[in-house]
Protein backbone atom coordinates (compact mmCIF):
# COMPACT_ATOMS: atom_id res chain seq x y z
CA UNK A 1 0.00 0.00 0.00
CA UNK A 2 0.99 3.64 -0.40
CA UNK A 3 1.32 4.92 3.17
CA UNK A 4 1.59 8.57 4.19
CA UNK A 5 2.97 9.31 7.66
CA UNK A 6 2.12 12.78 8.97
CA UNK A 7 4.48 13.69 11.80
CA UNK A 8 4.25 16.63 14.18
CA UNK A 9 6.79 17.39 16.93
CA UNK A 10 9.29 20.25 17.25
CA UNK A 11 12.12 18.30 18.92
CA UNK A 12 14.31 15.98 16.81
CA UNK A 13 15.33 13.90 19.83
CA UNK A 14 11.81 13.39 21.23
CA UNK A 15 10.13 10.06 21.92
CA UNK A 16 7.69 11.02 19.17
CA UNK A 17 10.67 11.00 16.79
CA UNK A 18 11.46 7.45 17.90
CA UNK A 19 7.84 6.52 17.25
CA UNK A 20 8.00 8.10 13.80
CA UNK A 21 11.12 6.09 12.96
CA UNK A 22 9.56 2.84 14.19
CA UNK A 23 6.38 3.48 12.21
CA UNK A 24 8.34 4.13 9.02
CA UNK A 25 10.67 1.14 9.43
CA UNK A 26 7.75 -1.16 10.21
CA UNK A 27 5.72 -0.08 7.20
CA UNK A 28 8.72 -0.33 4.88
CA UNK A 29 9.63 -3.70 6.31
CA UNK A 30 6.12 -4.93 5.53
CA UNK A 31 6.57 -3.90 1.90
CA UNK A 32 4.57 -0.68 1.86
CA UNK A 33 5.63 2.40 -0.09
CA UNK A 34 5.98 5.28 2.38
CA UNK A 35 6.21 9.03 2.32
CA UNK A 36 6.82 11.26 5.34
CA UNK A 37 5.22 14.66 5.85
CA UNK A 38 7.11 16.32 8.72
CA UNK A 39 5.21 19.49 9.51
CA UNK A 40 7.93 21.16 11.57
CA UNK A 41 10.70 20.18 9.16
CA UNK A 42 8.83 21.77 6.27
CA UNK A 43 8.01 24.81 8.42
CA UNK A 44 4.30 24.44 7.75
CA UNK A 45 2.31 27.57 8.56
CA UNK A 46 -0.77 26.48 10.58
CA UNK A 47 -2.40 29.92 10.40
CA UNK A 48 -5.19 30.29 7.85
CA UNK A 49 -4.91 33.64 6.10
CA UNK A 50 -7.69 36.09 5.36
CA UNK A 51 -7.55 35.18 1.67
CA UNK A 52 -7.68 31.44 2.37
CA UNK A 53 -10.75 31.84 4.56
CA UNK A 54 -12.54 33.93 1.93
CA UNK A 55 -11.71 31.36 -0.78
CA UNK A 56 -12.34 28.34 1.47
CA UNK A 57 -15.47 27.25 -0.41
CA UNK A 58 -14.25 28.04 -3.93
CA UNK A 59 -13.29 24.86 -5.82
CA UNK A 60 -9.77 24.89 -7.19
CA UNK A 61 -8.77 28.22 -5.71
CA UNK A 62 -9.02 26.79 -2.19
CA UNK A 63 -6.49 24.10 -3.16
CA UNK A 64 -3.75 26.41 -4.42
CA UNK A 65 -2.06 27.30 -1.07
CA UNK A 66 -1.88 23.62 -0.01
CA UNK A 67 -1.58 21.86 -3.37
CA UNK A 68 1.48 19.79 -2.38
CA UNK A 69 -0.21 18.47 0.75
CA UNK A 70 -3.39 17.61 -1.13
CA UNK A 71 -1.29 15.74 -3.69
CA UNK A 72 0.01 13.54 -0.87
CA UNK A 73 -3.52 12.85 0.38
CA UNK A 74 -4.57 11.89 -3.13
CA UNK A 75 -1.52 9.65 -3.47
CA UNK A 76 -1.87 7.62 -0.29
CA UNK A 77 -4.01 4.58 0.45
CA UNK A 78 -3.17 4.62 4.13
CA UNK A 79 -2.67 7.56 6.48
CA UNK A 80 -0.83 7.36 9.82
CA UNK A 81 -0.52 10.32 12.20
CA UNK A 82 2.33 10.47 14.73
CA UNK A 83 2.16 13.28 17.28
CA UNK A 84 2.04 14.05 21.02
CA UNK A 85 -1.37 14.79 22.49
CA UNK A 86 -1.26 18.25 24.09
CA UNK A 87 -4.24 19.55 26.04
CA UNK A 88 -6.24 16.48 25.05
CA UNK A 89 -5.98 16.89 21.26
CA UNK A 90 -3.61 17.53 18.37
CA UNK A 91 -0.81 20.12 18.63
CA UNK A 92 -1.66 23.52 17.11
CA UNK A 93 0.64 22.82 14.15
CA UNK A 94 -1.29 19.66 13.25
CA UNK A 95 -4.70 21.20 13.92
CA UNK A 96 -3.74 24.05 11.59
CA UNK A 97 -2.77 21.50 8.95
CA UNK A 98 -6.21 19.95 9.20
CA UNK A 99 -7.87 23.38 9.01
CA UNK A 100 -5.93 24.49 5.94
CA UNK A 101 -5.48 21.28 3.94
CA UNK A 102 -8.77 19.42 4.40
CA UNK A 103 -10.74 21.84 2.24
CA UNK A 104 -14.20 21.37 0.68
CA UNK A 105 -14.51 19.68 -2.71
CA UNK A 106 -10.96 18.26 -2.43
CA UNK A 107 -11.59 16.17 0.72
CA UNK A 108 -15.39 16.31 1.15
CA UNK A 109 -18.43 17.74 -0.56
CA UNK A 110 -20.39 20.56 1.01
CA UNK A 111 -23.84 19.72 2.39
CA UNK A 112 -27.10 21.29 1.30
CA UNK A 113 -30.54 21.32 2.91
CA UNK A 114 -31.25 17.70 2.03
CA UNK A 115 -27.80 16.14 1.68
CA UNK A 116 -25.05 15.85 4.28
CA UNK A 117 -21.37 16.14 3.45
CA UNK A 118 -20.10 13.27 1.32
CA UNK A 119 -16.77 11.48 1.36
CA UNK A 120 -14.19 12.20 -1.34
CA UNK A 121 -11.03 10.42 -0.14
CA UNK A 122 -12.45 6.95 -0.76
CA UNK A 123 -9.05 5.61 -1.84
CA UNK A 124 -7.82 5.82 1.78
CA UNK A 125 -8.54 2.46 3.40
CA UNK A 126 -6.30 2.56 6.50
CA UNK A 127 -6.22 5.32 9.10
CA UNK A 128 -4.05 5.27 12.19
CA UNK A 129 -2.79 7.36 15.08
CA UNK A 130 0.34 6.83 17.17
CA UNK A 131 0.41 9.27 20.07
CA UNK A 132 1.46 9.91 23.65
CA UNK A 133 -0.57 11.51 26.42
CA UNK A 134 0.31 12.83 29.86
CA UNK A 135 -3.10 11.97 31.28
CA UNK A 136 -4.19 8.52 32.45
CA UNK A 137 -6.52 6.57 30.18
CA UNK A 138 -9.59 6.84 32.37
CA UNK A 139 -9.32 10.64 32.76
CA UNK A 140 -8.81 11.28 29.06
CA UNK A 141 -11.56 8.86 28.00
CA UNK A 142 -14.33 9.24 30.56
CA UNK A 143 -13.80 12.72 32.00
CA UNK A 144 -12.56 14.61 28.94
CA UNK A 145 -14.22 12.49 26.26
CA UNK A 146 -11.20 11.62 24.07
CA UNK A 147 -11.51 14.63 21.73
CA UNK A 148 -8.25 14.01 19.86
CA UNK A 149 -9.27 10.45 19.01
CA UNK A 150 -12.72 11.49 17.83
CA UNK A 151 -11.37 14.23 15.56
CA UNK A 152 -9.35 11.74 13.51
CA UNK A 153 -10.99 8.33 13.89
CA UNK A 154 -14.53 9.69 13.55
CA UNK A 155 -14.27 13.07 11.84
CA UNK A 156 -11.59 12.31 9.25
CA UNK A 157 -12.59 8.68 8.79
CA UNK A 158 -16.04 9.81 7.63
CA UNK A 159 -14.35 11.28 4.53
CA UNK A 160 -12.57 8.05 3.58
CA UNK A 161 -13.51 4.62 2.25
CA UNK A 162 -16.65 3.26 3.99
CA UNK A 163 -14.66 0.21 5.12
CA UNK A 164 -11.59 2.17 6.22
CA UNK A 165 -9.79 0.30 9.02
CA UNK A 166 -8.57 2.29 12.00
CA UNK A 167 -5.66 1.88 14.42
CA UNK A 168 -5.31 3.81 17.68
CA UNK A 169 -2.01 3.36 19.54
CA UNK A 170 -1.58 5.57 22.60
CA UNK A 171 0.89 5.63 25.46
CA UNK A 172 -0.78 7.25 28.47
CA UNK A 173 1.00 8.78 31.48
CA UNK A 174 3.90 9.63 29.23
CA UNK A 175 5.52 11.96 31.76
CA UNK A 176 6.16 9.11 34.19
CA UNK A 177 6.68 6.28 31.69
CA UNK A 178 9.86 4.30 32.29
CA UNK A 179 12.36 3.38 29.59
CA UNK A 180 11.00 -0.17 29.73
CA UNK A 181 7.42 1.06 29.23
CA UNK A 182 8.45 3.23 26.31
CA UNK A 183 10.29 0.37 24.65
CA UNK A 184 7.27 -1.87 25.17
CA UNK A 185 5.09 0.72 23.46
CA UNK A 186 7.48 0.92 20.50
CA UNK A 187 7.22 -2.86 20.19
CA UNK A 188 3.43 -2.67 20.39
CA UNK A 189 3.38 -0.13 17.56
CA UNK A 190 5.56 -2.40 15.46
CA UNK A 191 3.40 -5.46 16.13
CA UNK A 192 0.16 -3.77 15.18
CA UNK A 193 1.35 -1.84 12.16
CA UNK A 194 3.19 -4.84 10.76
CA UNK A 195 -0.22 -6.45 10.28
CA UNK A 196 -1.48 -3.68 7.98
CA UNK A 197 -1.95 -4.94 4.45
CA UNK A 198 -4.57 -4.37 1.76
CA UNK A 199 -7.33 -4.64 4.34
CA UNK A 200 -9.95 -3.96 1.68
CA UNK A 201 -9.02 -5.98 -1.39
CA UNK A 202 -9.28 -4.39 -4.87
CA UNK A 203 -12.14 -6.77 -5.75
CA UNK A 204 -14.11 -5.47 -2.78
CA UNK A 205 -13.53 -1.90 -3.91
CA UNK A 206 -14.94 -2.77 -7.32
CA UNK A 207 -18.00 -4.35 -5.77
CA UNK A 208 -18.57 -1.23 -3.71
CA UNK A 209 -18.44 0.90 -6.84
CA UNK A 210 -15.30 2.79 -5.87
Amino acid sequence: MRMLVVYCHPCPDSFSAALRDRVLSTLRGAGHETRLLDLYAQDFDPVMSDAERRDYHTPGINEEPVAADLALLRWCEGLIFVYPTWWYAQPAMLKGWLDRVWVPHATFTMPDENTPIRRVLTHIRVLGVVTTLGSPWWWWTFVIGAPGRKIILRGLRALMHPSCRTHWLALHKMDTATAKQREAFLDRVERELSLIDCEVQPQALTMLGV
